[in-house]
């Protein structure tokens, strides 16, 4: 099981991804991936180079409990080096599979866009963006054009106040500050305005952590409450 709060399981058909944005900074998959490779786990013989596993794709069918899955917390599925022929490959798996739930995210989203009429999307599968600047903001736009059953945003590490979000179409925002070395800090109330907007919009909202080197010390309450809420499915078609 996941430590992810958000979720319940992870699946990596692929592992290792490259640095496009500020959130990537300090990747905690990065590091898992290097320590990984020098305890010699054969998924991460690349270290943290972008690798596709045959192997792993059959997994979520060996899971016989319904489940929430996170897909790629390695990785990311959209990454311009995972071939269009494997991402249709995870997709297949996860309509199949309809027995889980699926949450995909990625920091790609002009090729999200790209693939996205090319791949099926059943009510099983739920699709987001990383948004942890206003320059991501723009994955938005493209994210909305997605026929996902829910869409969502993970914001994650957030590093700057984003007090003028639209989240039109918008299902779920996760907000979360960076953990780990040389983590970046987050205001109080770059939180508080972001579940403002979504309590007026409303959208789910989940506050996963403050983050800090010692994630598990800073605890993950805001305002002395916690803070889980799950998207509602939208009655939008597939």
């Amino acid at each position: 099981m996941s430590k992810i709060e958000w979720t319940e399981s992870t699946w990596n058909p692929v592992t290792g991804c490259t640095k496009i944005s500020a959130g990537c900074q300090h990747c905690y998959a990065e590091r898992m991936a290097n320590r990984l490779h020098a305890m010699g786990q054969p998924n991460y013989r690349n270290g943290f180079e972008v690798t596709c596993h045959e192997r792993s794709l059959g997994l979520p069918f060996r899971w016989t409990t319904p489940r929430l899955v996170f897909v790629n917390s390695m990785s990311d599925v959209f990454h311009e080096d995972i071939p269009e022929d494997f991402i249709k490959r995870i997709f297949k798996v996860m309509e199949q599979a309809s027995h889980h739930r699926f949450q995909v995210l990625t920091k790609r989203a002009k090729r999200l866009e790209t693939l996205a009429k090319k791949l099926p999307w059943p009510g099983n599968v739920w699709m987001g963006v990383t948004v942890e600047s206003g320059d991501c903001t723009l994955r938005i736009d493209c994210l909305r054009k997605v026929p996902a059953k829910v869409r969502f945003l993970s914001m994650e590490p957030l590093l700057e106040p984003l007090p003028s979000l639209d989240l039109t179409g918008i299902d779920w925002v996760i907000v979360g500050g960076e953990s780990g070395p040389g983590a970046r800090p987050m205001e109080e109330e770059w939180a508080l305005n972001i579940k403002r907007q979504c309590r007026k919009a409303r959208v789910a909202f989940f506050f996963k952590q403050w983050g800090g080197v010692n994630k598990k010390k800073a605890g993950r309450l805001l305002r002395g409450r916690t803070y889980s809420e799950m998207p509602t499915i939208p009655s939008r078609g597939t």
